[in-house]
């Protein structure tokens, strides 16, 4: 997880060290704008408000060490939609509480605030409605499972309804282990429910919230500077061959050579998706039987890009083994799915 964090005092600072130092196996990078004493701690050169949007753009997470306000002045400019934007947490100097503030759910503040809280010994303030309720947020469930959320609004109602003890159905193609939560109704129709399945136009229930399992990974190689345009309408039209929904794409992945590369990055926007780099060691070292180019393998010491790549960044078996067209290849690699209610 690549976690951005910024203070504004010396108190702060050793604040943020805390945290990296608790963190060993998250990218944190410490960052502050004080005239005071900075401990080591990187001092942003330019406007804040401009490293915030930098960091937008550019992190899973942002934590600020000091007051709220500070942190909701300068995020407000850059607050797009809760299925974008970073998770926000704001800490005191002190670390005395740790506070979820912006994409709780599905940008995973709220678990990134409580685990933080833990490790400094600070007390998480939790807002959120279904979690201080004790009821099943759709959000979380969604992230923790790995399940795009069709719908914005309609996850807005689940809460809702789970609030306020109303009818939710639930039904899903794919096994969930786990027992049931507590505001929802195993169903196959009804007024309003929510429906897993890979199949994005299954409606079962009248207003149907529907999640669809982001189970497909993609493994890319092309030539530098090729086109975004071309690039994508390449992948896009294999999937459309294969009855492959865009929606199940759940990452984007290739070699490390390739991470500034445009075309690679403008992909794995467009399928709102990660983009996951991997050294050629990491790819050579990816258990299978793989297409082999030794052409390739001159230039990158990989024997085949995308489909080392597609299986490395989600485990999954291959489903469409290395296909070209115009310096650009691609490969698809398919996750077993495994759902569980969570506790």
């Amino acid at each position: 997880m690549r976690i951005n964090v910024v203070a504004f005092s010396t108190n702060g600072c050793r604040t943020s060290i805390r945290i990296r130092d608790s963190m060993p196996g998250d990218d944190v990078r410490l960052f502050c704008k004080t005239t005071s004493e900075r401990l080591g701690v990187q001092q942003i050169e330019g406007k804040t408000i401009d490293w915030v949007g930098e960091s937008f753009k550019e992190c899973d997470a942002i934590v600020f060490v000091g007051s709220i306000g500070i942190a909701t002045r300068y995020i407000a400019p850059y607050i797009r939609s809760k299925d974008v934007d970073p998770a926000i947490v704001c800490l005191d100097e002190h670390a005395h509480y740790t506070v979820p503030i912006l994409s709780g759910h599905i940008g995973g503040a709220n678990d990134l605030a409580r685990r933080i809280a833990a490790l400094l010994d600070s007390e998480a303030v939790i807002t959120t409605a279904t979690d201080i309720n004790g009821r099943f947020s759709v959000d979380s469930f969604a992230v923790a499972n790995g399940l795009r959320i069709m719908g914005l609004k309609t996850a807005k109602d689940v809460s809702a309804r789970v609030l306020d003890d109303r009818f939710v159905g639930f039904c899903s193609d794919h096994p969930v282990e786990g027992e049931f939560p507590v505001g929802m109704v195993p169903a196959t129709e009804g007024e309003f429910g929510v429906s897993i399945s890979t199949d994005p136009d299954r409606r079962p229930f009248d207003t149907t919230m529907r999640l669809i399992p982001m189970d497909i990974d993609v493994g890319v190689g092309c030539r530098r500077d090729t086109d975004p345009g071309a690039l994508e309408e390449f992948v896009t039209g294999k999937l459309r061959e294969l009855g492959i929904s865009r929606a199940r794409v759940g990452s984007v992945a290739s070699i490390d050579l390739k991470k500034d590369e445009e075309a690679v990055l403008a992909l794995a926007r467009g399928f709102r998706a990660p983009a996951r780099f991997y050294t050629a060691e990491e790819l050579m070292a990816v258990p299978g039987e793989f297409s082999e180019s030794q052409f390739v393998k001159g230039i990158t010491s990989v024997d085949c890009v995308c489909e080392r790549s597609a299986v490395a960044s989600g485990g999954g078996e291959l489903i469409l083994r290395k296909t070209s067209e115009n310096g650009m290849t691609l490969a698809l690699a398919k996750r077993e799915i495994k759902l569980r209610f969570l506790k």
